[in-house]
């Protein structure tokens, strides 16, 4: 259902007098969006070629490594229809269901990125502080591919109401797409999105700083053994807690927190329109940041897991051989 005045007024709703004056969004979405299309989507094709070609020596984490990158797959394949929308000055033209997918399509992924790098981290704390415990060693893949099939039921849960709540509109005589609701319900909207941020980032966020500060703590100790195994272990933890907490620092956090100032803001009653623009403002230029693991989760694989490392080196190597041959011989 498209909201304009009309609708409002038939269901005896207040009207809605703040029209924000974005440009800002025009220069900045449709490049950053660009940016993250390009680089996104060959990016996560390829870690779910290596990992598929890979698939004898499949390990737990590969399995989330493989399900994040989906997700990721997932997201990117919308973003050229966001693009369109924002350098044509937010003008949505692709009806109203595309906009309740593409809306949904940037939350699976974001609550499905911060599940999935969730597993990933406990993955490597129990690996790390609790090798030989029975629970960790039970199950392997098929236990990781539960998990997976788990987190995809909670995301689509968590999810499903951003469906609900999208939705086109009218402003400026111009259809466009709302991202959180149509401002009319955003009182509606607000226990939602406050549950969605307590449920979909809190509560997973607490969990990986707790394992993090577990696997510090073991990673520290004087009389863990130090011989290479070890050491690699230790230096592969210490390389996926640094990027993951890179990935939480950059695209979730700002994100989430302008988001809740902004839906806090805006579900106030007579709310001076430039303190809502201002807020607005900050959420949205945050929403690239948020956009921007689609690309930083590729880059968490290719940092933590050395086998599929190699595998370019050992193809630039080859190819270079290959060359240097070639060009003795022609010589």
């Amino acid at each position: 259902m498209a909201w304009d005045n009309s609708t409002v007024q038939l269901l005896g709703l207040p009207p809605t007098t703040c029209v924000y004056q974005e440009d800002f969004k025009r220069l900045l979405l449709p490049l950053v969006y660009s940016a993250v299309l390009a680089a996104g989507l060959p990016l996560n094709a390829c870690v779910i070629a290596q990992i598929c070609m890979s698939r004898r020596a499949l390990t737990r984490t590969a399995v989330y490594t493989l399900n994040l990158a989906l997700a990721d797959l997932f997201y990117a394949c919308s973003l050229p229809l966001l693009i369109y929308n924002y350098a044509q000055g937010d003008h949505w033209p692709f009806g109203d269901l595309a906009c309740r997918l593409v809306r949904f399509l940037f939350y699976a992924n974001l609550h499905g990125s911060i599940l999935f790098l969730t597993c990933i981290s406990f993955q490597r704390y129990l690996g790390i502080c609790h090798p030989l415990a029975p629970w960790h060693k039970r199950g392997g893949r098929r236990a990781a591919w539960l998990v997976c099939g788990a987190v995809w039921l909670v995301v689509t849960a968590q999810c499903l109401p951003t469906a609900v709540f999208a939705a086109t509109g009218i402003q400026r005589n111009r259809t466009v797409c709302y991202d959180l609701s149509p401002p009319i319900l955003a009182t509606h909207y607000l226990p939602y999105g406050m549950a969605l941020t307590v449920i979909g980032f809190l509560l997973p966020f607490a969990a990986l700083l707790a394992c993090y500060c577990r696997l510090a703590h073991r990673l520290c100790r004087q009389d863990d053994p130090t011989g290479p195994v070890a050491q690699e272990r230790r230096s592969k933890a210490a390389r996926m807690a640094m990027v993951v907490a890179a990935v939480f620092v950059i695209s979730f956090l700002p994100f989430h927190v302008t988001k809740t100032a902004y839906l806090a803001v805006r579900s106030t009653p007579s709310m001076p329109c430039p303190v809502l623009e201002a807020f607005a403002a900050a959420y949205k230029a945050t929403r690239p940041l948020a956009s921007a693991n689609s690309v930083l989760d590729p880059i968490l694989f290719y940092f933590t897991q050395k086998k599929f490392r190699q595998r370019p080196k050992e193809l630039i190597q080859k190819l270079t051989a290959e060359w240097q041959r070639h060009g003795r011989g022609v010589h």
